[in-house]
């Protein structure tokens, strides 16, 4: 692989030393070889008149006016005595493109069209991935270019998000503050910028972390990311009722399917949950009797899995759709330890208006069991479904057996 690319480095700079030096040598043009060029375009444009004159396009008076004007060229030309030698500046620019463009266009012109993976060894897997010392050394020549380009904004916001990827949100911050300065309106910016702040702050967003969140949504109130940001920093101070609002802005304009929309929704009911605060658009509950907006159930583990928990671990209780939308209807949230639990889900743990458990004719209940506690499913979760159901049942049974890969 080091030979390949030391022999490739070799033929470019040999092709560098073959293209550079004719355009960046200064040329003179002889007079005399000037003027025999000039008299051949000259001898050109009076052979197309004559051609034109002959097919009928120009008429006889305009034959003869350009070829008065030629004349008066071929007169200018020669008026001043013998003219000194011309002399041509070197196309510094079109040397400068060739010097930096052809290098590039060497390595990714192989990259996209070529078989690096021929170079490997035959018992290894190949990898065009840059390792974190390679990455490291470009994001440090980026953090020197930007020095000497302080005016590139763009430039400031790359650095921020390339030193994000090394996890050093210290100087990211500093390069999302400058770019910030040179481009103080741009919301995803400035969400960006507050972001990488709170994770130097230790994952705190609270202080100038959300005053610059504050300014995003100034700038762009439905901006989803800074939404978010701004209902976790409310959750952080146990402003429950006020993350609430925030993310609940987030469901008005995210796509119901999206991971994104789900996550959301599942923080909305841990902060209901937690807060002890009710959906604004559920109704009244109904006489337990007659009620069609609640599940009943229990929610179990299979035995065989009991190894694979810890008595700490999250489990998460859900009413969703039987079929089409995967929006949470009702969240419940509770341990492994609790384990088996039994659940009550009603229309006051909706997610947003008119996403109801009463307003679907069948539903299914899901309950997941995760390690980290995240809202959306990962990798290693254990997770059960019920068998759809109608609104208002009870006894429903929810075994928690399968391993989500």
């Amino acid at each position: 692989m080091t030979l390949f690319w030391a022999i490739a480095a070799a033929l470019t700079v040999a092709a560098l030393l073959f293209l550079l030096p004719p355009l960046l040598r200064r040329r003179t043009t002889p007079p005399d070889a000037r003027i025999a060029a000039n008299a051949a375009i000259y001898r050109e444009q009076l052979a197309e008149l004559g051609a034109e004159l002959q097919r009928g396009v120009l008429t006889k008076e305009e034959f003869e006016r350009a070829g008065r004007e030629i004349e008066r060229r071929i007169v200018a030309e020669h008026a001043g005595g013998a003219p000194a030698p011309a002399t041509h500046r070197p196309p510094l620019a079109a040397a400068l493109a060739v010097g930096l463009l052809l290098p590039l266009a060497v390595v990714l012109g192989y990259l996209q069209l070529g078989t690096p993976g021929a170079l490997g060894d035959a018992a290894t897997k190949p990898s065009h991935a840059v390792s974190p010392d390679q990455m490291e050394a470009l994001v440090e020549r980026l953090a020197a270019r930007m020095q000497q380009t302080p005016e590139d904004a763009e430039g400031w916001m790359l650095l921020g998000r390339s030193l994000s990827a090394l996890a050093q949100y210290d100087r990211a911050a500093e390069a999302y503050a400058r770019a910030s300065r040179l481009v103080p309106k741009d919301a995803g910016l400035l969400a960006d910028y507050a972001d990488t702040l709170a994770m130097a702050q230790g994952r705190k967003l609270d202080g100038e972390p959300f005053a610059i969140v504050k300014r995003a949504l100034a700038i762009d109130p439905e901006h989803l990311k800074s939404l978010a940001l701004a209902g976790s920093a409310e959750f952080e101070r146990r402003n429950y009722a006020t993350a609430i609002a925030y993310w609940e802005r987030i469901l008005k304009v995210a796509p119901p399917e999206s991971e994104f929309a789900r996550s959301v929704a599942g923080s909305i009911a841990e902060a209901r949950q937690i807060g002890g605060i009710a959906s604004a658009s559920a109704p009244a509950p109904a006489p337990a009797s007659a009620s069609v907006s609640s599940l009943q159930g229990v929610v179990s583990l299979d035995p065989a899995l009991k190894s694979k928990i810890s008595p700490d671990d999250t489990v998460f209780v859900l009413a969703r759709p039987a079929s089409g939308s995967r929006m949470p209807l009702a969240v419940a949230r509770t341990t492994a330890g609790a384990l088996p639990y039994r659940f009550t889900l009603d229309d006051s743990m909706a997610m947003a208006a008119g996403a109801t458990i009463s307003s679907h004719a069948k539903v299914v209940v899901a309950a997941r069991v995760s390690k980290t506690g995240n809202a959306v499913a990962q990798k290693g979760d254990i997770e059960g479904i019920s068998a759809p159901v109608a609104p208002g049942a009870s006894g429903v049974q929810v075994v928690i057996s399968k391993t989500i890969d």
